[in-house]
């Protein structure tokens, strides 16, 4: 039997599936795409990359000097969000632990504006937000948005791209469940071909 080498490529090769504006957590679940022949694009592959992708979507500045560690937690949260968006998609139950790690990622950092007092200003309220705690705001930032597209009125249209072996995630538009042009022509091809090699298929 043929072993498939997995290649990680640099660049992604394509555009963002259909509900990743609205979703930075699908955006998330999205950030490891399996691509036809075996190569595999990681978005979160280094640290450096990982603070690129957190740049883009606001939630880490350009020097949050990311750590190894920081990225691991950051891919160990896509995981658990994947694990989450299978079992909704499928309609089975989700793993406990996925949702242990959504609610811990939720509750590790505070979410409401607290006291403060200023000797001179007198009493304010603020979020904390220091530099140290930039990962655990981002890993909270995700996992709220994870609950609310799993919990919210777009969960309904969360599906998994009906091409193989695309392991993306979107929101249904319609009757369409692709993820891209791309995967759309992919998965019509196959099933042209399956129809050609259908006994008394002309």
């Amino acid at each position: 039997m043929r072993s498939v080498k997995e290649h990680v490529m640099e660049e992604p090769a394509l555009p963002p599936a259909q509900g990743e504006e609205e979703h930075v957590s699908l955006a998330l679940a999205n950030s490891s795409i399996t691509l036809p022949g075996g190569h595999t694009v990681d978005l979160l592959a280094t640290p450096a990359r990982a603070n690129r992708w957190l740049t883009a979507r606001g939630l880490a500045p350009v020097d949050a000097g990311m750590l190894e560690m920081c990225t691991t937690q950051l891919r160990s949260l896509r995981e658990q969000i994947r694990s989450l968006l299978a079992s909704r998609t499928a309609g089975l139950p989700a793993l406990p632990a996925a949702v242990a790690a959504v609610n811990d990622a939720m509750t590790r950092v505070p979410t409401a504006p607290l006291l403060h007092w200023d000797d001179e200003k007198g009493p304010y309220r603020a979020t904390p937000h220091p530099t140290t705690a930039i990962v655990e705001h981002a890993l909270a930032a995700l996992a709220a948005d994870a609950a609310e597209l799993l919990t919210g009125p777009d969960a309904d249209r969360l599906t998994a791209c009906g091409s193989a072996p695309c392991n993306r995630y979107l929101l249904r538009h319609g009757r369409r469940h692709w993820c891209s042009t791309r995967c759309g022509d992919r998965a019509r091809a196959a099933r042209a071909y399956a129809r050609r090699g259908r006994p008394g298929a002309e």
